[in-house]
């Protein structure tokens, strides 16, 4: 079984797979997300991770983007705790570091922290686990990196600082992909729909009042350009329900109503 991740050993996205589909899975680390969502449609995968929400810093817009464009597939969710922890070389101390790097949603939960440090620079990079393997594998001196603490044990770096993310009660939600449509081994109820709906007046009140009336939560709904159609907008939306058959109904209402609807994934609502 070959998972695909963006990341290398120590990342959030590598901590998820082993959680998931266990230790012995073969994890295969790309740099990007568009990566991840290409290996899973060729089927150089079986199954791919990706963070698509985080608790203070909100959605990951383009990923919603890369699973309709490679036609993929969620079967279910998860949701990992995240301890951000700042680390560099064992003989370095906060002091001495000029410049972090770690990616840019890592960065966006610790600002809090390091508004203490102005000295320190925070600089964007690809993956939290691949600048603490830089600072280890290149000897980089003044260069702190933050990661987990999983990534600190690997590659023999010391923390100088633990859980600095600016909530305690921080969760990235992860999705899980396939390429191919599967049946659920319970009745869903939670579904990632795109909704596309004409430019009139009044017509999103009437998507989301379509929607409430058959008693489904919007946990999200976002918005992007239908890039063929200026002016006019498609929905990613998460919805949950207690009746799958409410559910059904109003995917039945929205299109009878001239909108279009593609079902990303339906499943059980993570923990």
């Amino acid at each position: 079984m070959k998972i695909s991740i963006q990341g290398i050993p120590g990342s959030f996205h590598h901590q998820v797979a082993l959680q998931y589909f266990g230790e012995d899975s073969d994890v295969l680390g790309y740099k990007t997300f568009e990566e991840v969502a290409k290996s899973v449609r060729t089927g150089e995968s079986q199954f791919g991770v990706m963070a698509i929400e985080n608790s203070i810093a909100g959605a990951i817009l383009p990923n919603y983007e890369l699973i309709d464009r490679y036609s993929l597939h969620i079967f279910e969710e998860f949701y990992l705790p995240i301890s951000h922890n700042l680390m560099c070389l064992p003989d370095q101390k906060i002091e001495d570091l000029k410049v972090v790097r770690s990616h840019p949603m890592a960065l966006l939960q610790c600002k809090k922290f390091f508004q203490e440090h102005p000295s320190i620079t925070l600089v964007d990079d690809v993956d939290t686990a691949t600048v603490a393997k830089r600072i280890k594998d290149e000897k980089l001196a003044g260069v702190g990196a933050i990661a987990s603490s999983v990534a600190a044990e690997i590659y023999q770096l010391k923390v100088l600082a633990k859980d600095i993310q600016t909530v305690e009660n921080n969760f990235t939600r992860f999705i899980l992909l396939q390429k191919d449509k599967s049946v659920p081994t319970s009745i869903p109820n939670k579904a990632s729909i795109k909704v596309t709906i004409s430019n009139e007046r009044g017509s999103l009140a009437k998507l989301l009042t379509q929607m409430s009336d058959l008693e489904l939560n919007l946990s999200k709904i976002q918005s992007i350009p239908v890039i063929e159609n200026p002016w006019n907008y498609s929905f990613f939306i998460d919805t949950q329900f207690t009746d799958y058959n409410q559910y059904l109904k109003a995917i039945e209402s929205i299109i009878k109503s001239g909108g279009e609807v593609k079902v990303f994934g339906e499943y059980q609502s993570g923990k």
